[in-house]
């Protein structure tokens, strides 16, 4: 593992890349951290990956928790500036030489799940797949509750984090699933029955709209995967890569 870091506008993103043995290149998945979250949640999914000749890059979005390494602030974020973070992310990875630029998946956790989907659909062209675990597509509909017939304040405290207006103007700007819809590619979405902050039904119905996905239910398994349940996923994702590498 080696600390490779990004910049978008002046501010840092922090990340670490993981490199299997070998001169490369290598097929490579970047993958991004939930709401609140950090880099750190996704290194047991790296670490397998790098184990088995994939190349893997996990980062702290700007502004992403209390608790990144990257610049910037929680009240600058939204689902779009950590997208336009993860685009910087995918043209930085893509240009060096050990990394296949032919076969970059994207993945993500929660919120990171949705901006994995979302750089999909926007920029299919280079995304060779798509991993999506219990992926945040709630999170539109959780902002129109919000806001429902009242002002946007300036900020606002949500899970523990202290968030601008631009979160929820941005998060309300488009309609993921009509995003979705034109990423041609393939598309794995890992979803535990039990979770009660994403319900699954709205990965139920992503895997209607994607063109080309299938739906890994993990009976009983809430928001956020532990043990047999994230030795499960982190197994699912492994066998999508390797199968729809070129």
């Amino acid at each position: 593992m080696e600390v490779l870091n990004f910049e978008r506008d002046g501010k840092k993103i922090y990340g670490e890349l993981y490199l299997p043995a070998g001169d490369g290149p290598f097929p490579a998945v970047i993958m991004a951290h939930g709401f609140g979250g950090q880099c750190a949640h996704n290194r047991p999914y790296a670490e397998v990956f790098a184990q088995n000749g994939i190349a893997a890059y996990i980062f702290d979005f700007i502004g992403g928790g209390n608790d990144v390494q990257s610049g910037g602030s929680t009240t600058e974020m939204s689902v779009l500036t950590e997208a336009a973070d993860m685009t910087v992310v995918l043209e930085g990875l893509a240009a060096m030489e050990q990394i296949d630029r032919k076969n970059i998946f994207l993945a993500g956790q929660s919120q990171g799940g949705f901006v994995a989907s979302y750089i999909a659909g926007t920029q299919p062209e280079k995304v060779r797949g798509l991993v999506a675990i219990f992926p945040a597509y709630v999170l539109q509909d959780d902002a129109r509750k919000r806001t429902e017939g009242r002002e946007l304040p300036e900020t606002e405290e949500i899970m523990g984090l202290l968030l601008g207006r631009v979160y929820a103007e941005d998060a309300m700007s488009f309609d993921i699933y009509d995003v979705i819809k034109d990423y041609p590619g393939p598309a794995l979405l890992i979803h535990g029955t039990a979770d009660q902050l994403v319900p699954i039904a709205y990965s139920r119905r992503a895997v209607e709209v994607f063109p080309s996905a299938e739906l890994v239910e993990i009976a009983g398994a809430n928001h956020g995967f532990f043990g047999a349940d994230e030795e499960q996923a982190i197994r699912s994702a492994l066998e999508f890569v390797k199968q729809n590498r070129q």
